[in-house]
């Protein structure tokens, strides 16, 4: 399981350079979205797979029967995914905002309008 999440990782960041890298307004936040997902993944899955093992240590001991994945990685995805929705958010509306004043989905067209009201 850790191959195919893994390969899924590396499809993710190849896919967000690939959007990164065009001039379309609607790529780049694409692209910003993919790659914060996988960095996500990745984040996640740094703290090891495992199903139906919570990481609870029961009051009677003092350790953890059986392996469970670290709970800190999956706090942190949680709190990186609020932040990116946030971040998505603005992106869209400076991005839409911009669009609308330079009239052009083109990145090349935006250092074309300094100067200009």
């Amino acid at each position: 399981m850790e191959v195919f999440i893994a390969l899924f990782i590396g499809f993710l960041f190849a896919a967000a350079t690939f959007c990164l890298l065009r001039r379309s307004l609607f790529r780049l936040v694409l692209g910003i979205m993919l790659l914060g997902q996988g960095a996500n993944l990745l984040v996640f899955t740094s703290g090891g797979l495992t199903r139906g093992e919570p990481p609870v240590i029961p009051g009677s001991e003092e350790l953890l029967s059986s392996a469970a994945a670290d709970p800190l990685p999956q706090a942190l995805v949680l709190t990186a995914i609020v932040i990116g929705f946030g971040v998505i958010a603005f992106t869209i509306a400076l991005l839409h905002r911009a669009e609308r004043s330079v009239g052009s989905d083109d990145l090349n067209q935006f250092n074309q309008t300094e100067g200009k009201p």
